[in-house]
């Protein structure tokens, strides 16, 4: 019997090194702010758009799914994560997990530029043993300046059960 998970793994084998792109808009302080808030910081450099020494909160732009516009209904799945966001699963009755996050951080992001996001599915294995396997997708992002300076370099594991 074919499961959703059959079907993730086999979708997702069919998606390795494809790259998609995603156009975030701009980083808004006000956005920024509220993001490190949120994150219990305490730093005021992260806080107070108002001092010199300003600065977007490092984690702030690896948690960008999608641009100020956010999504269409449609694009959610009913757990609430976007459709697209775990290769090979739109549409599959799975749960996902978040497996793990690398950051390489290159450059501060600056306020008030457009900024992009490209994707690349690296891979997707079988893992756990009988009656317990699971998934493991692996995806890396390019966070840049569009058309410009790399910002950061994440890459995520996903866990589909």
């Amino acid at each position: 019997m074919r499961t959703g998970l059959d079907s993730a793994f086999e979708r997702a084998c069919r998606m390795i090194g494809t790259t998609t792109h995603r156009r975030l808009g701009e980083v808004r302080a006000a956005e920024s702010v509220a993001f490190a808030r949120a994150s219990a910081e305490h730093d005021r450099r992260f806080l107070d758009p108002g001092r010199e020494d300003f600065r977007v909160h490092p984690m702030y732009l690896p948690s960008q799914l999608r641009g100020p516009d956010g999504a269409d209904t449609a694009e959610y799945r009913p757990d609430g994560m976007f459709a697209d966001e775990v290769p090979g699963t739109a549409g599959l009755d799975v749960r996902l997990l978040a497996g793990g996050q690398t950051i390489e951080f290159c450059s501060t992001p600056p306020l008030g530029v457009p900024l992009e996001v490209t994707r690349t599915v690296n891979g997707v294995d079988w893992k756990g043993s009988d009656g317990g396997e699971f998934l493991l997708i692996t995806v890396s992002k390019t966070y840049r300046v569009t058309g410009s300076v790399t910002l950061a370099i994440v890459t995520e594991r996903f866990i589909v059960r």
